[in-house]
């Protein structure tokens, strides 16, 4: 982001992109939720880790069959009640699914069982990568940081990052008629309209 600004004319130091994110980054998220497409009757959810502040952090995510970002939690703890609550902001950002695909981890199992308890839970081998490989998508972006020093902050970076997956794979209804290398600054346009 730096060198495309500087191509620009513009001289940005990293940080201040950072602190942009930090700060802007919920608000566009907030003004494109009207245009953002339902998410599908099928799930697959699974947590992975970053390192926040020098220690391990659970980052709940969950995608639909189409490949949108549902939502995405961090968490301090990987259990039944971080669980429950990824399952309920999945819930509140649009339909119920049918089919729920995990892991075999026991606390989200438990927790299927108390929110979802309609919900068919596959645990099949292999039927999560769709998820597994999503993670590494957003490893890829977080590893190159020096480092995540708020649990807050790892929570918008991570937000943000889904954000500007889902913008790219056409789940909203932002720069849709631009060219694909074109799609996401058409969709900020219509954004900056918005606002």
């Amino acid at each position: 982001m730096v060198e495309l600004l500087a191509e620009r004319g513009v001289d940005v130091d990293h940080v201040t992109i950072y602190r942009w994110i930090q700060r802007y980054a919920p608000l566009l998220i907030e003004a494109a939720r009207p245009t953002r497409q339902s998410p599908g009757d099928r799930c697959f959810v699974d947590e992975t880790y970053v390192k926040v502040a020098g220690q391990w952090k659970y980052v709940y995510r969950a995608i639909d069959q189409f490949g949108q970002v549902i939502d995405v939690l961090v968490s301090d703890r990987r259990n039944t009640s971080a669980a429950c609550e990824f399952f309920n902001r999945c819930l509140d950002a649009g339909t119920t699914p049918r089919e729920v695909t995990t892991d075999r981890a026991p606390a989200l199992a438990r927790a299927l069982d108390t929110v979802l308890r309609g919900a068919m839970h596959d645990t099949e081998q292999y039927a999560n990568n769709s998820i597994e490989c999503d993670h590494g998508r957003l490893k890829s972006r977080l590893r190159p940081m020096r480092g995540i020093k708020t649990k807050r902050t790892a929570g918008i970076l991570i937000r943000g990052h889904a954000f500007i997956q889902n913008l790219r794979r056409g789940h909203y209804e932002l720069g849709i008629e631009a060219p694909a290398r074109l799609t996401v600054q058409a969709a900020f346009d219509e954004i900056a309209a918005i606002i």
